[in-house]
Parts: structure tokens; sequence; C-alpha cells
């Protein structure tokens, strides 16, 4: 079911219009070369369809075909969890909780449990890549209103440190990070790029004293002088103004603790833009291979 276009409202519905179109796609994807028993290896099986479970004729195991994902014993049709991926993969503005609770006929609170599942995977397939080559680096305030008025680095709003890999002559974007740590110092700086970047790429940041140790993690530390006009870090800005319209116009009232979740999801779809028409299925793959998040995780 490869394909570059971008697959529209009325394709997904043909292709997956009941509860047995999802299953069989489902399996498909879980075991691409036929079942195979994750007890003995054994590729024999039967189907009790009562409870969609495929038991091993050989050693009697039962698999069933949502354990060990973020579907673990979920009592949510897979047709509402396909709809949810694909809505979610595709809708560039992103899904609230209260549209899709409204959208699929579920309760608000299944709906979010849901969208913070299947935002866990984004930001799990996500941890996988480093950034290398040219790496533009700054950091973000997020949030509303300010308590204390103020603006900048003096404000009380969360605190992100965004990094963006371009080709050499800045005239495209490649791959995107964006963490949201509890303070803008050294250490914190120092964690991001251990855990998200190569230590072969060349960071371009702003003269702020956070990032004087850089130039010992990567090859080289490119301090750029920012001046009214254009910007040095023309692409790590656009990404700045572009999650704050996509995190504050699409979900309002945003919880600091989630904050992350939803940046997992705008750098999950800004990683793969150029690939729109795999989106659902490599996420859908991801979702299967994530494993299980409990509710209590997900609000803690």
């Amino acid at each position: 079911m490869a394909q570059r276009e971008p697959m529209s409202l009325f394709q997904f519905h043909q292709l997956f219009s009941t509860e047995e179109d999802c299953t069989q796609h489902a399996f498909d994807l879980r075991w691409p070369k036929g079942f195979i028993c994750p007890r003995c290896q054994n590729d024999k099986y039967g189907l009790i369809k009562s409870r969609l479970l495929y038991r091993c004729k050989s050693c009697r195991y039962q698999a069933s075909l949502t354990a060990g994902s973020i579907m673990h014993r979920t009592r949510t049709p897979l047709m509402v969890w396909f709809w949810t991926i694909f809505l979610v993969g595709c809708d560039k503005r992103g899904h609230s909780a209260l549209s899709l609770s409204k959208e699929m006929g579920i309760s608000y609170w299944v709906a979010w449990t849901m969208l913070q599942k299947i935002r866990k995977a984004m930001g799990q397939q996500d941890a996988n890549y480093r950034l290398d080559g040219l790496v533009e680096m700054d950091e973000g305030y997020f949030g509303g209103t300010s308590k204390t008025g103020k603006r900048g680095r003096g404000t009380t709003k969360s605190k992100v440190l965004i990094a963006v890999s371009t080709d050499v002559d800045k005239k495209h974007a490649k791959f995107l990070k964006m963490k949201r740590v509890e303070d803008f110092n050294r250490s914190t700086v120092e964690k991001f790029v251990n855990q998200h970047l190569t230590d072969g790429c060349t960071v371009q940041t702003d003269g702020l004293n956070i990032y004087e140790s850089l130039s010992s993690l990567v090859k080289e530390h490119q301090k750029l002088t920012i001046k009214t006009g254009a910007s040095p870090l023309p692409w790590v800005h656009t990404i700045i103004a572009n999650a704050k319209s996509f995190v504050g116009g699409t979900f309002h009232g945003l919880a600091p603790k989630h904050l992350q979740a939803y940046l997992d999801e705008f750098c999950y779809r800004f990683n793969r833009r150029f690939w729109e028409g795999q989106l659902f299925n490599r996420l859908l793959a991801a979702c299967l291979g994530y494993p299980p998040t409990t509710y209590g995780e997900l609000t803690k």
C-alpha cells in the first residue's frame, strides 16, 4: 500500500471500510512474512474469531494482534484506531481530543488517551535519529501569557531547545528536534546535544553563554550575530513560529507537563513531510511496535 501521494479521505474509507479490513492490514504489518509464534517460532496457527486471538498449533500459545503495542488490551475498535492514526498523521494542524471525540463518537477521555499514546509512539520513533551536518540551534518559549508579564529570557513560559539540520546553503531544512527543558543552562544544552546530535556536525547558535561548551561536543560551533532584519538562523526561527501556531491554534490551555508530547507530534510530521503518502503506514507501524503505555504514565 506504499504510495507517494497523500491518501484522500475517500481512498482511506475504501481501503478500511470494515473492522476486518483493519485487522488484515494490521496483521500484514505486524507479521509481514506470515504469523510467527512469539514463544516457539512456529508458523502454523488457528484463529479464535470471537476474541481475535491467533493460537499457535504447536505450543498452543495465544497471540493477540495488538499485544505489546500502544493498543494493548484496547476496547476501542481497530477502525477507530485506524481513523485516528490517519487523521493525526495527515492533518498538519493536528487533532484535539475534543474534535476527535465528536468525529469518532467516543468519549473525550478515550480520545485524549488514544492521542497521547500515538504521540508517545511518534516521540519514540524519532528518538532513533540524530541530527548531522549543518545544524541551527536556538531556544524558544511556549505557553500562554506569562504570569510575571516578562518576555524573552525573563519569562515563566515553558522552555524548549530546538535544533534543525539543513543543507549547506540553507535552502532546505532536513530533520528537527525539540525538547522541553526545566531551564536554559550549559548542562541542559550539553545533554540535548549528546542525545540528539552527532559529534561530527557543525552547530550554529547565537552568542548566549549557555552554548559555550558546544565546541568540545561537536566538530564545529559557529556563534552568529543576531541583528534586526534577516535572521542568521532562518529555519529554526521559522519552525519556532510554526510550532507555536500549531500548539496554540489547535490545543488551547495546554498543560506544560504535556507540551513535549505535542512537540513530538509536530516534529514527527515535519520530519516526514516529503513522505506524506507513507505517513499512515509508518505511523501505524510505529504504534504497533511501541510498547504499552498506561493512562497513569500519560498523566503523571
